[in-house]
């Protein structure tokens, strides 16, 4: 358990999709957000109470939580001397980072004369098997995408929060860092040796009784040059009863390489020929669609995209999801 109060740092962010994990944090769990802390040539915010290390403190705060990516995630020396003052201040220190923490001889040297703890969320001491097919007991849903960024973690979330309400039982299963920080468990997948990324989603998401669903996040695109090997081992791992794509109406090409979108269609039918080889039965049952790039045409993407492929096609953030809830409650 990572102790609560979060200082979330932006550090030097150059755009809002630089500030993903600490953006997911503070939406989902507002209540363990006291405040961020930014350099002076950040160009994004939360838009919630700025604060020093020693403002933090001053307020309770107990975990500075490195909310904040850059290309190559490497590990700037501003953001180490802040780190340290972070530790020497009393606060525990949270990354999702490629690189462990304890790796940095001055944040080691700080956090073991301070007793501090450093929690690396990319890194498990668990030891996975590969996976071996044989289903589960339980149900499965797995948001999948037509491009990495596009909704994936918030839709899983946001079918859980519509399922909570129904009151079915269900569990949000968290496969990146910013999942784990706001369920507090999880595993960060794209971390695991790749030979052992089914059998690790096999782990996470274990035999049930019959009426549990576990939603689970989905990472990057079986379409994405990067990062559809994550993206299969996560899909035979999961075995999914039911997937929902994930989808942002205006992007024509994927993020960071050179490589067209590609159409919902194609994910469906890639999904479904993928995914047959653990869940027979594995189906879509709708469309989540990422509007907050197209606010003015968002009724008429959503319109359009339900007629062509017959499925309800919703904002999982702005839309009430019974249309996905009665669907899940069928199979």
């Amino acid at each position: 358990m990572i102790s609560k109060p979060y200082l979330l740092f932006l550090g030097d962010a150059k755009d809002d999709l630089a500030i993903k994990t600490a953006a997911g944090i503070n939406y989902w769990r507002p209540d363990w957000c006291i405040g961020q802390m930014s350099f002076p040539n950040a160009k994004s915010s939360l838009g919630i109470r700025e604060m020093n290390v020693k403002e933090a403190v001053a307020n309770g705060a107990k975990t500075f939580v490195i909310g904040v990516v850059n290309a190559g995630g490497v590990m700037p020396d501003e953001w180490q001397s802040v780190i340290v003052e972070a530790i020497s201040a009393g606060m525990d220190i949270a990354s999702g980072m490629h690189s462990r923490l304890s790796s940095f001889s001055e944040i080691a040297k700080a956090s073991k004369q301070n007793n501090i703890k450093l929690h690396d969320l990319r890194f498990s001491e668990k030891q996975f098997q590969t996976g071996k097919g044989i289903k589960r007991k339980g149900k499965r849903l797995l948001t999948v995408g037509t491009d990495c960024s596009v909704g994936k973690k918030y839709t899983a979330l946001a079918i859980e929060r519509a399922m909570r309400t129904s009151q079915m039982d269900v569990t949000f299963k968290a496969t990146g860092q910013t999942g784990i920080l706001i369920a507090e468990n999880g595993i960060a997948i794209d971390a695991i040796v790749s030979d052992f990324i089914s059998g690790a989603v096999e782990w996470l998401s274990p035999d049930n009784i019959d009426d549990h669903w576990d939603i689970i996040e989905g990472q990057g695109s079986l379409f994405h040059p990067s990062f559809a090997g994550v993206s299969l081992g996560l899909l035979h791992g999961s075995q999914p009863d039911a997937f929902i794509v994930c989808h942002e109406p205006n992007r024509a090409n994927m993020r960071g390489v050179d490589a067209p979108l590609p159409s919902i269609q194609e994910v469906i039918d890639q999904t479904i020929q993928n995914g047959k080889l653990t869940n027979k039965k594995i189906q879509c049952i709708g469309i989540a669609l990422n509007t907050s790039n197209c606010k003015s045409k968002a009724d008429e993407y959503k319109l359009e995209i339900s007629k062509k492929y017959n499925l309800p096609c919703l904002d999982p953030i702005q839309d009430s999801l019974d249309p996905f809830i009665e669907i899940i409650k069928s199979i």
